[in-house]
């Protein structure tokens, strides 16, 4: 009986990942203008690694809204192609939740997003590694010392 729930949730939970996987390939209407177009192994990528930085930042999502706002926030970046399009939005999804809990919470998603975008845009031309320890470590010490 124990093998067969287990069964059965690995199942379930698969049959989910594939329709959230779709949901997110939704997104590709939008960054497809730009050349860029997930598949559905990159959409499930993403979803994985979402779900570990969750558990790991020990937070809660519901849906796919900070993996959306983050694909139309980034489709139209001059540092965003096909060759990196899935890897770099891996990489921003990681550092939006590590400065999410590391700002305090003092940032929205849609306000945070924004920031990312304009350093990696910006003075990081397109560097997650510029993003992510130099432009938002220099945000959020500046947001915690307020």
């Amino acid at each position: 009986m124990s093998n067969k729930l287990q069964a059965f949730q690995k199942n379930a939970a698969a049959l989910t990942r594939a329709k959230e996987a779709e949901k997110l390939l939704f997104y590709n209407e939008e960054s497809i203008k730009y050349g860029l177009v997930l598949t559905k192994e990159q959409a499930v990528r993403l979803l994985e690694i979402k779900d570990e930085e969750l558990r790991y930042h020990g937070r809660l999502e519901f849906g796919n809204k900070v993996m959306g706002k983050l694909i139309t926030a980034f489709c139209d970046s001059p540092y965003m192609n096909k060759q990196n399009y899935s890897e770099t939005l891996e990489r921003l999804l990681e550092i939006f939740y590590y400065y999410k809990n590391e700002t305090d919470e003092r940032l929205s998603d849609n306000e945070l997003i924004d920031y990312m975008k304009t350093f990696f845009n910006g003075s990081c031309e397109g560097s997650t590694e510029l993003l992510e320890s130099r432009e938002m470590d220099s945000l959020a010490r500046a947001l915690r010392r307020k």
